[in-house]
């Protein structure tokens, strides 16, 4: 898969989505995402190391839970809110609020 080819809203799987949800680095990813919108990779607060924050990225991405949008030599990244909603209805909203700071 490229770079930054989009996965087919039909090839969405439940494992891999879920699998990508799995980690707390990739669901604070998510949370800022849902949080703030579209923002580069580069303003993403986590603790980790930029390789495996590439890694991370690239785990959302191939499973089809974030868009990748370039804009020279940088990257905004998205979550493809409407494509998983419409998928897995309810998904996002109960793994985001099950991880809430809140609860």
């Amino acid at each position: 898969m490229n770079e930054l080819d989009e996965l087919p809203v039909a090839q969405l799987a439940l494992p891999d989505v879920l699998h990508a949800l799995s980690d707390p680095t990739r669901l604070a990813v998510l949370a800022q995402l849902e949080r703030n919108g579209e923002l580069p990779c580069g303003a993403l607060d986590v603790r980790v190391a930029k390789s495996t924050l590439s890694q991370h990225l690239r785990v959302l991405r191939e499973a089809g839970v974030t868009r990748t949008r370039p804009d020279g030599n940088v990257r905004y990244l998205s979550v493809r809110r409407g494509e998983l909603d419409h998928a897995f209805p309810g998904l996002l909203d109960a793994v985001l609020s099950a991880c809430s700071p809140a609860r």
